[in-house]
């Protein structure tokens, strides 16, 4: 009788719980173990900000799997239990209750590393104060929505997706809101100026106060040690509750000189999710991936899967559906691409229909060869899925000109007679 294989995981957000399910569905036979050092799995993140303005009423609703649904697979899932060391050679995980104190060392076969992402935490006078939090994981959220009950002024320090969604959120909840970022405008990373120009006009329209170009330095404390304002290189911000929104960085501290990684810590892994290391696996935010627009590794922690990745990302904010795959112009030209625009102030229905709405969609592409690397749409209308297919036309490395002659269907009621997608192809052309 042979021994089944010992399979180990750390880590149980989207990647594990992805990685568990699916081990147990085509090894049946193996001896799975999963590892995590928080009281839940499967947390989706990315709903905090709907969490704490109240559009997901229940924090239970934004968990996807349970211990018992991983249980009725065969899996054996250790809840609070913290993995302390991995000896990658001799195959074994120094483990330690979280509840009990006690340590234990697990051997494995294979291992699986999901540990995900974890916000950077400036160094910065007064970091450690009361009110100061972070906004990652479900008791993040929980501590956000309680202390921003009795918050007054709010700064959120950081104008990326989750900056920006829990400014609504604020906002909303009828809080003096303060966003902070040492870029000179938001969402710098995925969308090119005049997207922003039109998110940040809507920000200041609500009376959210911007404070762009600024860099946090330090914070002051009132007369009980709790926070009551940021200091920045360009004037000060009052706030009773300050949430750092700053960015991620890979939770890979365990694997540390044992396997190839970017200087930023994120594992390099191949097609199949395979470490530099035998029958050491890796995927999630833990990870590099290939970026297809470029096609060197990139460290982009947004939950997506593996194929090579175009950073694909969409967001709401008030009235406007925006999404963005790829590369911006700006990033373009910092990755030492050469590429040519093409933008399209336009409306999603022909202008006989009863209403019909203003969309702006940009594709970016290589000025020598055509080859789409990038685009982004914004819109009071949904269209927020002509960005999917611009990330398959780049996985697959479509052109400009192929592109202007794709089949799309014409539908009065929901587009023109020449798709905005073509018309942006047969503009490049």
């Amino acid at each position: 009788m042979t021994t089944p294989t010992r399979i180990a995981v750390i880590g149980c957000t989207h990647a594990g719980t992805a990685a568990i399910l699916n081990m147990a569905k085509l090894y049946p036979e193996a001896d799975i173990h999963v590892f995590e050092k928080n009281d839940n799995i499967s947390f989706l993140s990315c709903g905090i900000a709907l969490h704490v303005g109240g559009v997901v009423k229940r924090a239970e609703d934004l968990f996807y799997a349970s211990p018992e649904q991983l249980a009725e697979l065969g899996v054996k899932t250790h809840m609070r239990h913290e993995v302390l060391n991995v000896d990658t050679d001799a195959k074994q995980l120094a483990v330690r209750s979280n509840v009990t104190g006690e340590t234990f060392i697990h051997d494995f076969d294979k291992l699986v590393v999901t540990t995900g992402s974890w916000p950077i935490i400036p160094k910065l006078d007064g970091i450690g104060l009361d009110n100061i939090e972070l906004c990652k994981n479900y008791a993040h959220a929980q501590t956000i929505i309680e202390k921003a009950k009795h918050a007054r002024r709010i700064a959120v320090i950081g104008a990326g997706y989750i900056g920006i969604e829990l400014v609504e959120a604020f906002e909303m909840l009828g809080k003096q809101v303060t966003l902070i970022d040492n870029m000179d405008r938001v969402l710098y990373k995925y969308l090119d100026a005049e997207f922003t120009d039109a998110v940040e006009r809507q920000l200041a329209d609500k009376g959210v106060e911007l404070a762009l170009g600024r860099t946090a330095q330090s914070f002051k404390a009132d007369a009980e040690g709790k926070v009551a304002a940021v200091v920045t290189d360009n004037g000060e911000f009052e706030a009773d509750l300050v949430i750092l929104c700053i960015g991620f960085r890979p939770n890979t501290e365990l694997l540390r000189g044992q396997v190839d990684m970017l200087p930023n810590g994120a594992i390099l892994v191949d097609e199949y999710m395979r470490t530099s290391k035998p029958d050491v696996f890796a995927a999630g935010d833990s990870c590099a991936v290939r970026y297809n627009p470029t096609g060197a590794h990139a460290y982009i922690p947004l939950a997506i899967r593996y194929m090579g990745t175009q950073g694909t990302s969409g967001i709401k904010i008030y009235d406007y559906n925006i999404a963005s795959t790829g590369l911006t112009e700006t990033g373009a030209a910092a990755a030492g691409l050469a590429v040519k625009q093409v933008t399209l102030h336009e409306h999603d229905r022909p202008e006989f229909m009863p209403t019909y709405e203003d969309v702006t969609l940009k594709v970016v592409y290589e000025a020598d060869t055509g080859r789409i690397v990038g685009a982004q749409v914004l819109s009071k209308v949904d269209l927020t899925q002509s960005i999917n297919t611009l990330s398959v036309c780049i996985q697959n490395g479509m052109t400009m000109d192929g592109l202007g002659f794709v089949d799309f269907f014409f539908q009065p009621h929901y587009n023109k007679p020449w798709n905005l997608l073509n018309q942006a192809g047969l503009q490049a052309v």
